[in-house]
């Protein structure tokens, strides 16, 4: 199963962390895996490209894991902007929980 975390601080959104293989279908074959991946990694080209932020989030792969951390500091339409992108990746990953219960897991953390 994906695991997708939402780290929170208070109201503010921070980060997200993906881990595992969702198990739909073979590693390299599964759908549902691919469409959590592809939403995070929209996320940080928005970010750090259209935003032009530079590398202010950074993706980290490791171990079948994603995480994506927002910095501190970016400024109160920059950080609106992203807070809208975290909260639209986060209704879409729990959309996804919906269509695949046994595939997805979202959660929020502390």
């Amino acid at each position: 199963m994906t695991t997708v975390s939402f780290r929170m601080e208070g109201d503010r959104l921070t980060g997200v962390t993906l881990r595992g293989h969702s198990g739909w279908a073979q590693e390299g074959s599964d759908v549902v895996c691919a469409a959590v991946t592809s939403a995070i990694r929209l996320t940080e080209c928005a970010v750090n490209d259209v935003l032009g932020l530079g590398a202010a989030v950074k993706i980290r792969e490791k171990d079948a894991s994603l995480s994506l951390k927002l910095p501190g500091g970016l400024g109160e339409a920059n950080e609106q902007f992203c807070q809208n992108l975290l909260t639209a990746l986060m209704v879409y990953c729990t959309q996804l929980q919906e269509e695949y219960p046994g595939n997805v897991f979202v959660e929020e953390a502390d």
